[in-house]
């Protein structure tokens, strides 16, 4: 019967979109037949994203229409609405923090995938989206209208388990089903396997007790059930899973072949920035190997370069691999009679084989460069982009 998306419901200093929807879903009447639920990750440079930067969307159906759309509206009233609030205050981000603004959307046509493309990779305002059958709040709709556009190009499944509200401080997870679930071939992005330490739990002031991803939605569905019915895992209020857009690509367009310039490192923050004859960029310290290149980069290599245009002109590097580059430095030629490096003879004198004393002019031979990296690099699993795809999957055609 339609489409129903929201978004803008938490801040950097808590709150729980998911959650939000999740009680909405659970709360909808019960002659309600329902799809998969989406959750859409959207453009990271967004100026009034929110602390996870998803949005949700789920199909629904209904005998009535207007009953449906009756229940929502009380819904809002009573369960999104009191949750516009202030700035929240965070030591997480420098940038500038927005109120949350929910937004609330149902088309009786899913919109145009347009929308979440544009939406996925640059910046849209309110007055660039598709007219919704009925709307609810502010600058959220513009999340929630992509996640009901979103086309499921590629995507891939999470299940997201919350706290009880009264619980708070370390989450407990059951270490010893997580080891089990990480020798799931399906199960991604669960374990940083330089540290051995996991990454389903997220930082900070979150209702979410972890959320562990996988590439298909049934083990998804087994794993979470493992995880929940684990004695060393804490009492939860409720999980689902999600089929979402993260490890997709999405928001990524044609990678950029550039020639370097210069190169400079930031003196505290140790970020690389790169200026090319097309535009700089920076590779950041939390890139890992792609950092890495940047210090091993010299002007005259060409590279080529996928990541997200930053507004200020910037490409924010995500995947990097190096091209040509150009000699670092040159040796003295060998002697053509017999076969030993030769050595100059003073300034401006030639050179001369030390061994059979052949002399020649003055000449240096390159050294061909030996890059540490020989194929694309990308950072370590815990520093990706939710969006990132990895190098290791398949290109989607």
């Amino acid at each position: 019967m339609g489409w129903l998306g929201i978004d803008d419901t938490d801040s950097l200093n808590g709150g729980c979109t998911t959650e939000v929807f999740h009680r909405l879903i659970e709360g909808l009447p019960s002659e309600t037949i329902t799809g998969d639920a989406c959750l859409v990750r959207l453009w990271p440079f967004a100026q009034r994203r929110t602390r996870g930067n998803a949005a949700l969307s789920i199909e629904l159906h209904h005998p009535n229409e207007a009953e449906l759309l009756q229940h929502l509206d009380a819904w809002w009233n009573d369960n999104i609405l009191p949750l516009k609030g202030e700035v929240a205050s965070s030591t997480m981000s420098a940038r500038e923090q927005h109120p949350a603004s929910p937004g609330m959307v149902w088309f009786r046509e899913k919109p145009p995938a347009s929308h979440y493309w544009a939406a996925v990779r640059g910046h849209v305002e309110l007055d660039d989206l598709p007219a919704a059958d009925r709307s609810w709040g502010g600058h959220g709709r513009i999340g929630a209208s992509a996640a009901a556009a979103w086309d499921k190009t590629a995507s891939t499944w999470e299940a997201i388990a919350w706290r009880q509200p009264s619980v708070q401080g370390t989450r407990r997870i059951d270490e010893d089903t997580l080891t089990t679930l990480d020798t799931w071939p399906s199960i991604v992005f669960s374990r940083d396997p330089r540290r051995g330490t996991q990454l389903i739990a997220p930082r900070g002031h979150s209702p979410v007790l972890f959320g562990l991803r996988s590439q298909t939605s049934e083990d998804a569905h087994k794993g979470c059930e493992m995880l929940v019915d684990s004695p060393g895992t804490e009492a939860i209020s409720g999980w689902r899973v999600f089929q979402t857009n993260q490890a997709s690509g999405d928001h990524l367009t044609d990678s950029y072949v550039l020639t370097v310039r210069s190169s400079e490192i930031h003196s505290e923050r140790k970020h690389v920035r790169l200026e090319t004859e097309q535009m700089p960029v920076v590779m950041f310290a939390e890139g890992g190997p792609v950092n890495a290149l940047g210090r091993w980069v010299t002007r005259g290599d060409r590279i080529e370069v996928r990541g997200l245009l930053h507004p200020d002109g910037s490409l924010h590097a995500e995947q990097a691999r190096v091209i040509e580059a150009v000699p670092r430095k040159k040796i003295r030629p060998r002697c053509p009679q017999c076969n030993v490096r030769m050595k100059s003879m003073g300034a401006n004198q030639g050179i001369r084989c030390p061994s059979c004393r052949f002399r020649s002019e003055d000449g240096w031979d390159d050294v061909e460069p030996q890059c540490p990296f020989l194929e694309w690099v990308e950072p370590h699993i815990g520093d990706r982009r939710h969006l990132s795809r990895p190098l290791a999957w398949p290109v989607i055609p």
